[in-house]
């Protein structure tokens, strides 16, 4: 659609709203004012004619009561007139036949009418009595008539103004779109590369302002132009010599890649050679008590193999005894076997009997402990070595690494589980360990005299925690800040690396986890571990 076009249809939209509204209000005030005219007119004459006949009517003079009737059909609009007594009998009437026979029906607007004569009544009274009633039809056919007239000729009107505005948007559209166009051709001219093309600045009116932008513009792409043109050609000078610096460039970052690479496994090897240090150091700091927790029970079960020797030698005297039995004559039996059971009742053959199986019993439960701290140290040495994550529990890594830190702790500090039905985490368990082990020892070294720790796990919304708290010293505020940096510690030189925090806050980032503290200087403190649940 062209904009001369949207011009005229435009301002024709326009005009024909605002006449549609204008011809809509005045037809409108014109019919209100006519109907309530004729409203108005109606019972005036009724109110009037009753209180002509009113005089009649009493006295029942129909002679008079025909000659008013007579006299109002004088009046050209008036179509028919009734005087009835109050039970409806007819007094008398005049006008049309077909309007006096109908049943009467007195209309109340004037623009509900469908007849054409507009039906009205009034009460003929005489100190509040009813003597009788007019009824009587005024004639609309007139004032319908002068409405439609005047609706044709608004109708008439509003087409020829229609018309006239018509004519003037495709004068007004002609001359706008004439200069529009030749700007549109020289915008053209400038798309296809003619930068030199100008337009006329004639006249002083906003399209002489945009022809002379335009020509303004037109002069600063030529401008432009030419020094695209210089730039282009020092670009091809330099697309000459791109390739090789590229390639070179190239190489220089491959070489730094390579050494990124390198650098990055260096640090990744030095980072777990940190990591299995600080372990080691933490089973190091283990190890006194690990070794007096072993000794405990080698001692016993040695203890038990020595006494075990002895019964030993006793069962083989008797069963020498027994084969010497059984070779011997029927004659000598008697005599050898009563000197058996002597020897054997010289020796407690019954208790050493008891005593047999409590030692085994003893000793089997020695080993097994045993086994259980070896178990517990190695699964903590090692881990997941290969670094990948796994489904666990984290209360069952909780318990192993408390059967590890056991005789660390228990000369120390009274340890509470208080573990709750968690769901199973993705992690490498044997890092995890560490990460306990850590929070435990240093629980262990923050409490002075015998004190409690608490180990806590659980369900927060989307992710599993474990809360190790101890009721030890606190950690003020401004250590706080730090505690996380690798290589700060508050224990005594020789006691503590400072990695073992660090490593920690390092091994929750690697879980997509995050480790939190909260301390109270000479009241305790708490670490909690929060990892994503699957």
């Amino acid at each position: 659609m062209s904009l001369r076009l949207k011009t005229i249809l435009g301002i024709a939209l326009i005009e024909a709203v605002l006449l549609a509204f204008l011809i809509s209000m005045t037809l409108n005030y014109l019919e209100s004012t006519n109907y309530e005219g004729l409203y108005k007119r109606a019972t005036t004459t009724a109110t009037l004619f009753s209180t002509t006949t009113k005089d009649a009517v009493i006295s029942y003079d129909l002679a008079s009561l025909e000659a008013f009737s007579t006299e109002l059909m004088t009046n050209p609009d008036i179509v028919y007139v009734k005087v009835l007594t109050p039970e409806g009998q007819v007094f008398t009437q005049a006008g049309e036949e077909q309007f006096l026979t109908r049943a009467f029906i007195e209309d109340t607007e004037v623009s509900a009418i469908t007849d054409g004569v507009f039906d009205i009544s009034a009460s003929i009274e005489e100190g509040g009595q009813i003597f009788g009633r007019i009824e009587l039809g005024i004639d609309t056919s007139a004032l319908s008539q002068s409405i439609h007239e005047a609706r044709l000729w608004s109708a008439s009107i509003a087409f020829g103004e229609m018309l006239l505005v018509a004519l003037f948007s495709y004068l007004l559209g002609t001359y706008l779109t004439g200069r529009l166009s030749k700007l549109r051709d020289a915008a053209n001219e400038i798309s296809n590369g003619n930068t030199k093309v100008r337009l006329s600045t004639k006249g002083k009116d906003e399209v002489s302002d945009v022809a002379e932008a335009f020509n303004h513009m037109s002069k600063r792409l030529t401008k432009e132009a030419k020094q695209r043109a210089n730039y282009e050609n020092q670009l091809k000078e330099l697309n000459q010599t791109l390739e090789g610096r590229v390639e070179r460039r190239t190489e220089q970052l491959r070489n730094n890649l390579y050494k990124l690479e390198a650098t990055n496994k260096k640090l990744q090897a030095t980072h777990e050679k940190l990591v299995q240090s600080e372990k080691m150091a933490s089973i190091g700091t283990l190890a006194a008590g690990v070794a007096h927790e072993i000794n405990n029970p080698i001692g016993y079960v040695m203890s038990n193999v020595q006494r075990l020797q002895e019964y030993s030698e006793t069962y083989q005297e008797a069963i020498k005894r027994i084969l010497y039995l059984m070779n011997q004559e029927s004659a000598d039996i008697e005599p050898s076997l009563e000197d058996l059971m002597k020897w054997l009742q010289e020796q407690d053959i019954d208790f050493i009997q008891e005593d047999v199986a409590e030692l085994m019993t003893d000793t089997l439960e020695g080993t097994k402990r045993i086994r259980e701290i070896v178990s517990g140290l190695k699964d903590f040495s090692h881990g997941n070595t290969d670094h990948v994550m796994r489904e666990e529990n984290l209360n069952e890594a909780i318990e192993r690494t408390l059967k590890v830190a056991h005789n660390e702790l228990k000369y120390i500090a009274r340890v509470k589980t208080d573990l709750g039905n968690i769901p199973n985490v993705r992690c490498n368990v044997g890092q995890v360990q560490q990460v306990l082990l850590n929070l435990l020892i240093n629980a262990g070294h923050a409490i002075s005299e015998k004190g409690i720790i608490k180990i806590k796990s659980g369900v927060a919304g989307k992710e599993v925690y474990v809360a190790i708290t101890d009721n030890g010293t606190g950690i003020s505020p401004k250590l706080q800040e730090k505690i996380f940096d690798p290589f700060f510690t508050t224990k005594k030189v020789g006691k503590g690396s400072g990695l073992g925090l660090s490593i920690a806050y390092g091994i929750m980032q690697d879980h997509n986890g995050r480790i939190e503290l909260e301390s109270v200087v000479d009241k305790g403190t708490r670490f909690t571990l929060y990892f994503p649940m699957i």
